[in-house]
């Protein structure tokens, strides 16, 4: 038997051949993540890769020819990156993600003014606000560089004279961030002496009293107060402030002094107004055949931080309101909407937290009629009132703008224990974006107005127009009436006040028994009649030519954010009735 054994080359050939090389990422997705500034190092395992060739690829640049890659960017963003793996047997080529976020540094922000001044024996309560981050995050609060606390809050004792700098420091992980307040504590006797006001000249009706207050002054009990009118003998005042009546029309001039004596050393600031008064009536502006009811023009729109303000979808901002001028021509083009038919059709202006307010004025005096006067468009419904407080104002001295007297149109709950008359927040602006405002009030109370994040994500709820740190807002504060009726902060509800205030479902003044279950535009109705000045004491006006609506709570309800009145626009009610 003749056996014949064939060798074959070529199938040694086939068993011996390389294969191509294989990349094999280290991220199922492809996607990494990295912070900002940080490295990263991409390491993918790699198959059949002897003598390879290795290519990382950005938009056509090379990063690197090793097999690993060591990536790092400073600026947030998506970067798409290329590996491609070459031999003598083949190539393999993946694509990746890098995702650059951004450092979650955390910021500080302490409530209050950034320089004080205060006598020794005196004590402060600093609050600081966190902004929220991912990461563990650690306070610290320190005197002149000294820790001495840990706390969201601390009291500083002025014990000693000097100057201090109060400093809250927040730190996490990623980096820190810190605020300062810098002290200055003094005896009492070097404690400025002030006594300032905001006008110098004032006008009034004859027989109505008039308030001049001051805006600033220090607190001293050694300080005596006169006021005199420029010939006549007497002084019409010894507080320091003055109620002023003139039974007569005419130019009045006031001098007011305040004297201290500070270690048998004697000061005495000296003050002057002018007070122009009139006859009420002088500048009635009477109804014509083209008198309109309603409003015809904003002459000031002043909102407290808030949920809406500087909002771009529902708010209806657009990012150009950095001027005063700007936010009153946005607040009159919401008002004037009108529909397709060319019919008043109004969005909602929103007026922030507590004080926030709008004021309007019409091309003819309303009249006190002695019951419903005017009305004001809210979108209050069942379990969702957000009072404004209503001022009128006379245009006394016949300038056309609203420079003289406000005067509250009494409500329901003018008079009652929780009703607090001058009651003022000082708002402050945030050290970054996307933290809650803190505010102080005048009782020395602090809060926060919050940061919605999962709702109105514009960076800062302060006022974009608002140059300085801070502002004062003041007003009438009614006791809060909304509650949390789940129990858990899943359903809040902002209950009814009887009458007299805006953008409030009221059983009484909306003049409708409908519900109003849509939220649409509806009206409360005032009377002027119900005009109270600064003593709380009735006030009779023949006639109104301005309106303001303040909001009247200071208060939140949860996760709906702060009670903050909404109005629609304003009219005259005997023009509509």
């Amino acid at each position: 038997m003749l056996v014949v054994i064939f060798s074959s080359c070529h199938i040694d050939e086939e068993i011996t051949k390389p294969l191509p090389p294989n990349i094999i990422l280290d991220s199922e997705t492809g996607i990494y993540t990295v912070k900002q500034g940080r490295e990263i190092v991409i390491t993918p395992n790699y198959e059949s890769a002897d003598n390879a060739r290795y290519t990382w690829t950005m938009e056509g640049e090379v990063l690197s020819t090793s097999p690993a890659l060591l990536f790092m960017k400073e600026m947030p963003g998506e970067y798409f990156i290329s590996i491609s793996i070459s031999t003598e047997a083949g190539s393999d080529e993946e694509e990746i993600r890098i995702d650059v976020v951004e450092l979650e540094i955390p910021t500080v922000s302490i409530a209050g003014n950034k320089h004080q001044t205060l006598t020794i024996g005196t004590s402060l309560n600093f609050i600081a606000s966190v902004r929220e981050t991912s990461l563990a995050t650690t306070l610290t609060w320190s005197v002149n560089g000294n820790a001495v606390g840990n706390q969201l809050s601390y009291n500083f004792v002025a014990d000693s004279i000097g100057k201090y700098t109060i400093s809250a420091t927040a730190s996490n992980e990623d980096g820190t961030h810190s605020d300062n307040i810098e002290l200055d504590v003094v005896n009492t006797d070097d404690m400025p002496f002030e006594w300032e006001f905001e006008r110098s000249s004032y006008h009034t009706v004859v027989s109505r009293k008039l308030y001049i207050k001051p805006s600033v002054m220090t607190e001293d009990e050694n300080v005596t107060y006169a006021w005199r009118v420029k010939g006549v003998d007497g002084l019409i005042g010894e507080a320091s402030s003055l109620s002023f009546v003139a039974e007569a029309a005419g130019e009045y001039h006031i001098l007011a002094t305040a004297t201290s004596m500070r270690e048998d050393v004697q000061m005495t600031l000296t003050r002057a107004f002018v007070i122009t008064v009139y006859e009420e009536g002088q500048f009635y502006r009477a109804k014509s055949a083209a008198s309109k009811p309603d409003w015809n023009k904003v002459y000031d729109y002043m909102p407290a931080p808030g949920q809406f303000i500087n909002e771009t979808k529902t708010g209806g901002f657009d990012g150009t309101q950095t001027t005063r001028q700007a936010a009153i021509a946005y607040a009159q083009a919401r008002m004037s909407q009108t529909d397709s038919e060319g019919n008043p059709n109004p969005i909602w202006v929103s007026l922030g937290g507590f004080g926030g307010y709008i004021v309007v004025g019409f091309d003819h005096s309303i009249d006190n009629s002695g019951d419903y006067d005017i009305g004001i468009l809210g979108n209050s419904f069942g379990g969702s009132s957000e009072p404004g407080i209503v001022w009128v104002m006379q245009d006394e001295n016949g300038n056309g703008q609203p420079d003289d007297t406000w005067y509250e149109l009494a409500g329901s709950e003018t008079g009652k224990a929780g009703t607090i008359q001058n009651y003022a927040v000082t708002y402050y602006r945030p050290t970054a974006a996307g933290m809650p405002v803190q505010w102080i009030d005048n009782d020395g109370n602090s809060g926060e107005i919050d940061y919605l994040k999962q709702f109105h994500r514009q960076e800062y709820y302060y006022p974009l127009w608002i140059e300085s740190d801070s502002y004062t807002l003041t007003g009438t504060c009614l006791e809060a009436r909304n509650y949390d009726a789940s129990g858990n902060g899943t359903y809040w509800v902002n209950a009814e006040y009887d009458w007299g205030y805006a953008d409030n479902f009221s059983p009484i003044d909306r003049l409708t028994s409908d519900n109003n279950a849509g939220a649409a535009a509806n009206a409360n109705h005032f009377k002027i009649s119900n005009a109270i000045d600064f003593e709380c004491q009735s006030i009779h006006l023949e006639f109104i030519d301005f309106v303001k609506v303040q909001v009247g709570v200071n208060a939140k309800s949860g996760w709906l954010g702060e009670v903050s009145t909404e109005i629609f626009g304003f009219y005259d009610y005997h023009m509509k009735k």
